[in-house]
């Protein structure tokens, strides 16, 4: 089966590359000052949508993807180059999650990018260190990691019609009467294994998106067959449509395990407008349909949902299809006006990102916590005691040094910085 609409993926952004430690060494200079350069930012890994894709297939086969990092800081205060950014292309639909369930980004729109990790700061060269109290810095920032992340993709097809119904109802053949798309149909019990999307002209002004949902069967909520699988699909759509074979031996029965299946799989569904359409009615007198249409009228809810006869294969009733679905998109969107603007995930750090936090582990050791005071460990080298006292200065003008005095620290206590080193008080 070649449709993959869910992947585990492990990403990491490109490395900040260090900063440069060094001085001028020129002709007739006799003390040259530090000329150290900073280091290349790493580069971004990045989700860019695309109609051109239906499958999350790629992710089968690259499970780990990382960006480019900076290059190191040279001397004569040379920039290092910067780490080129990862774009990576998912289908439209894609919505990627963390461990924890959180949406890191929701690519719902043809062309639009979201940030899923950002590489790391280059690391500022010595010569950024220059100041009256520190004539020759002797120490540079090491690079920021790249963020590292693990996330569940999944797939959810975005039409404003879905088509549900039991296997071989006829679901991909109407699609491929009321539009161009060409879903692959077979004499088997799921006659699609894969959604089909087909574009539906209303008219010369408006257009409707058609997404043909596999064939569901009894239990596929719980995971039965196909069904489970796909039921996914239709939660962003805004009209489901019911297509019914006419020639089942219970078509009530038909229409209420398809809602059943949609009720269990989520309650929002079943509050979806709906459209029921009996397919196959050619050759039909008009006896038998009218009272296929009397038996669904009293199972149906709310009892103005519409119940057209219909032959995919004959074009009888199509029309009064699209048209149903069309004002059903509609009244829906007038009760729901936020569902016309899309809303797009867009990265942005936390409001409380400035934030510290200190918690005294043992007697004598105290462990800073932070977002930002971590970044700036992380570009510290912890071996070189220029370094470490650029970090102290950090932390008494961010007020941590003198929170650690109220809390009782001593001469030789230990600064553990959460993820990094340690210092000595």
């Amino acid at each position: 089966m070649n449709f993959i609409d869910q992947a585990s993926v492990s990403i990491q952004a490109g490395d900040g590359g260090d900063g440069r430690v060094s001085f001028r060494h020129e002709k007739f200079v006799s003390r040259g000052g530090p000329d150290g350069g900073d280091g290349g930012d790493g580069g971004d890994v990045i989700f860019k949508a695309t109609n051109n894709s239906n499958s999350l297939a790629f992710f089968r086969y690259s499970k780990q993807l990382k960006a480019e990092s900076g290059q190191p800081g040279g001397n004569k205060r040379k920039h290092g180059k910067s780490g080129k950014d990862l774009i990576i292309v998912v289908p439209v639909g894609t919505e990627a999650k963390d461990p924890n369930g959180n949406v890191v980004a929701d690519l719902i729109e043809d062309g639009q990018t979201d940030v899923v990790a950002l590489g790391g700061k280059g690391g500022f060269g010595n010569a950024h260190f220059v100041s009256s109290r520190r004539q020759a810095p002797n120490f540079a920032e090491k690079g920021e990691p790249g963020e590292i992340k693990e996330l569940e993709l999944e797939l959810k097809m975005l039409a404003d019609v879905g088509l549900v119904g039991l296997p071989n109802a006829g679901k991909s053949t109407l699609l491929g009467a009321i539009s161009a798309a060409k879903p692959k149909i077979g004499d088997y019990p799921f006659t699609t294994i894969n959604p089909s999307v087909g574009v539906v002209d209303v008219d010369k002004n408006s257009s409707l998106l058609f997404a043909d949902i596999p064939g569901l069967i009894e239990g596929a909520a719980e995971g039965k067959g196909l069904g489970h699988d796909f039921l996914r699909h239709i939660e962003r759509t805004s009209v489901i449509v019911h297509v019914i074979d006419a020639y089942n031996t219970d078509i009530t029965s038909s229409y209420l395990t398809i809602r059943n299946e949609l009720k269990a799989y989520s309650k929002e569904l079943a509050k979806r407008p709906e459209v029921v359409a009996i397919n196959k009615v050619e050759g039909l007198d008009g006896e038998i349909t009218g009272d296929l249409v009397a038996s669904l009228k009293r199972v149906v809810k709310p009892k103005s949902t519409p119940v057209i006869l219909i032959s995919a294969k004959s074009g009888l009733g199509l029309k009064q299809l699209v048209n149903e679905s069309q004002l059903m998109r509609d009244k829906i969107l007038s009760k729901n006006p936020k569902l016309n603007k899309k809303e797009i995930y867009q990265f942005q750090l936390p409001e409380n990102s400035g934030a510290w936090n200190i918690e005294q582990t043992s007697d004598n050791k105290f462990e800073v916590s932070g977002e930002v005071i971590e970044r700036f460990a992380k570009r510290t080298d912890f071996s070189n005691d220029q370094a470490v006292g650029r970090l102290v200065d950090i932390l008494r003008k961010r007020g941590v040094m003198h929170a650690l005095l109220k809390k009782g620290i001593k001469s030789g206590d230990k600064i553990k910085i959460k993820g990094s080193g340690e210092i000595t008080f």
